[in-house]
């Protein structure tokens, strides 16, 4: 399995498992698991633009807000769909968008097998969960945009994922 240190946690660098994939390369698919614990695959997303929000726990502020931000931004893009994936629990993900009216955005769990996050690099092997990032994939499910944020209590670049999608919508 490929390892790499290139991104810290409140300043400790840890250890990312998985494939890290680049601009450029056809976008991996994965199964997820959304709220109702029903199976969610790249494909079910065909023809469509997708951003990709991946966050470490949703339960945080910096999680918090970037999923907020990103559903606010989910209706208002035709064309394209945002998701965002955490290793947190389908009922806690569940839980969380009622209270915060999540309702334009698809929130998944990769908890069980961590197939996005092997697929695409964002593994956090100290913690079992996913460093924090953006991918943005076109309709033909090639990787435009991706961005594996150095430091995980930082915020993603939002104005340069969604130029991207905006651009390809």
């Amino acid at each position: 399995m490929n390892k790499r240190k290139e991104t810290t946690f409140f300043g400790n660098e840890i250890t990312l498992l998985g494939e890290k994939q680049a601009v450029g390369n056809p976008a991996p698919d994965f199964t997820c698991l959304d709220q109702d614990l029903k199976p969610v695959t790249l494909n079910d997303f065909k023809g469509k633009v997708k951003l990709i929000s991946v966050v470490p726990s949703i339960d945080t502020g910096v999680c918090e807000l970037q999923t907020i931000r990103f559903n606010q931004e989910a209706g208002t893009m035709d064309g394209a769909v945002i998701l965002t994936v955490s290793c947190d629990l389908p009922f806690a993900l569940g839980r969380f968008c009622a209270a915060k009216g999540i309702e334009n955005a698809k929130v998944m769990s990769d908890h069980k097998d961590l197939s996005f996050g092997l697929n695409y690099g964002f593994v956090i092997e100290e913690f079992r969960l996913l460093n924090r990032g953006i991918v943005v994939i076109d309709k033909d499910n090639v990787i435009r945009h991706i961005e594996y944020v150095a430091e995980n209590t930082n915020h993603p670049d939002y104005d340069a994922a969604l130029g991207e999608v905006k651009k390809l919508i």
